[in-house]
């Protein structure tokens, strides 16, 4: 454990902001941008900011820098590295849809995407409650931009309205609740609100209301029930590569923010806040799924999906019981990791291979637009059903390992209602496999509406490939990323 007060523990976030601003001001300077070169020093960029994140978490070593308000330790390292790739790998399967759709003719996609992802790394290494907030406001203050960046199509500018205003309620929920933790702590350092909290010399009402509007605000940026109106709207209404933007890379800040302000800094009001987490996740898997099997169009129907998988994530954090030796919390956090790194991975070739799909004029986000598409392009419907069964938790694919993992934690933590959760758990997949297997049906054997065979670039087919082996190979060979997780997890108590 080292304190630092110089600037080499966020030599990540310094290049990052440093080749944003440049690529902004390179934009506003020539007027007709050079989008192939901004492109290209986007994706070095994140290339670039990716591989130091992960020699840093090579490294082991947890450092507190600037008076504590930065932690830069293994779990931060690696979410922030997969992070960068997951904008990255946004990125390049946005390119053919923004440029058809006139979205790169400021250079905005790219920036605020940087910038956004800076957000993301400050929430991620955010030791304290302004730190974290300023991090949360990094991330959605872009996003609502990028939601508008169509502005000429009313459903985006729609959504963008809905999406900023509820955001703000959101923030504000969250600000109000951190305030009133402040004012029964004393402290905005995670590390001090855990002391004080454990000194028992506190006003616990005060304390309770506080963590009520924490969770409030948490489960809106999580997108779970029911604070969950937003997914739809703004999944269906905004650009598809926006949907990613949002859908995607944040997913690991939220859960970076919930381990931060639950986990590290409250942990002694754990059985407050995970009977909490428990009717969330409830309300999350059973309305995510039933909602999910009515829908026709493919992103409200993912938007559901994603619901749904929340769900998943807070059964996992509701199962991290207090032990004398951690064993039970440290798999119970380490496999809510994995299942949101393995979520993100997923969601990216999903949505990928709708971004593919969609031409001038043309968005092919409703299921039927995917009728017959294995005879037009074998490898998009190829990816496209690893993805649906990995969500559906289907072996040997790594949503299915993901599930298990979160399963095992319920049936470890012990008790008859965790026993109760893993069996409406497993239910309500069974519930999901249908909404899931049905894209898969209408792949191959509906007729195709159009018999025109389907092109991409390049580039775009070996990342989508790479996405697709992945949702396949972390599914039979799961340990290198679990390790990774619950080393991560385990460097958060020592």
């Amino acid at each position: 454990m080292i304190d630092s007060n110089n600037w080499a523990a966020v030599a990540p976030e310094l290049l990052l902001l440093g080749m944003t601003s440049l690529i902004a001001l390179f934009d506003l300077a020539v007027k007709t941008p050079l989008r192939g070169a901004t492109y290209r020093l986007t994706l070095l960029t994140l290339a670039v900011v990716a591989a130091l994140h992960f020699v840093q978490a090579g490294s082991g070593e947890t450092v507190y820098a600037f008076s504590n308000m930065i932690v830069v330790d293994t779990m931060a390292s690696l979410l922030k590295g997969f992070a960068s790739l997951a904008v990255l790998v946004t990125l390049v399967y946005s390119r053919p849809y923004a440029g058809a759709r006139d979205m790169l003719r400021a250079g905005d996609l790219f920036t605020l995407s940087l910038y956004s992802l800076l957000g993301m790394f400050v929430m991620i290494s955010g030791h304290h409650f302004l730190t974290l907030y300023l991090g949360l406001e990094l991330l959605t203050l872009p996003g609502y931009a990028l939601v508008a960046l169509r502005r000429d199509e009313l459903r985006s500018t729609e959504a963008a309205m809905k999406y900023f205003v509820l955001g703000s309620l959101a923030s504000g929920f969250l600000l109000y609740g951190l305030s009133l933790v402040y004012g029964a702590t004393g402290s905005l350092d995670l590390a001090g609100v855990q002391e004080a909290i454990s000194s028992g010399l506190i006003d616990k009402t005060v304390l309770m209301l506080g963590l009520v509007f924490v969770v409030a605000g948490l489960a809106f940026k999580l997108g779970a029930v029911p604070f969950h109106m937003w997914v739809p709207d703004v999944y269906h209404g905004a650009p598809t590569a926006v949907t990613l933007m949002i859908g995607g890379a944040p997913k690991l800040a939220a859960f970076a923010i919930v381990m931060r302000l639950l986990v590290e800094g409250m942990l002694p009001l754990v059985w407050h806040w995970q009977q909490m987490l428990i009717v969330l996740a409830v309300a999350s898997l059973l309305i995510g799924n039933l909602a999910a099997v009515a829908q026709t169009n493919l992103k409200r129907m993912l938007a559901f999906s994603t619901i749904a998988q929340m769900g998943f994530v807070l059964l996992s954090f509701a199962s991290g019981v207090v032990d004398q030796d951690g064993t039970n919390m440290n798999a119970a956090y380490s496999s809510a990791m994995f299942y949101m790194i393995t979520y993100v991975l997923t969601t990216l070739a999903t949505f990928g291979v709708i971004l593919l799909l969609a031409r001038d004029g043309f968005e092919s986000e409703e299921i039927s637009d995917l009728a017959g598409l294995n005879q037009r392009n074998p490898l998009f419907a190829g990816v496209m059903t690893a993805c649906m069964f990995s969500l559906a938790g289907v072996p040997p694919l790594v949503g299915f390992m993901a599930k298990f993992s979160v399963l095992q934690s319920l049936l470890n933590a012990g008790g008859g209602i965790y026993i109760g959760l893993t069996v409406f758990a497993v239910m309500m997949s069974l519930i999901g496999a249908f909404y899931y297997l049905r894209v898969v049906k209408v792949m191959y054997f509906d007729a195709p509406v159009q018999t025109a065979a389907i092109e991409a670039a390049a580039d775009q087919r070996i990342v989508l490939a790479l996405n697709g082996a992945l949702v396949l190979g972390l599914g039979l060979m799961p340990g290198g990323l679990m390790m990774l997780c619950d080393r991560a997890i385990l460097a958060l108590w020592h």
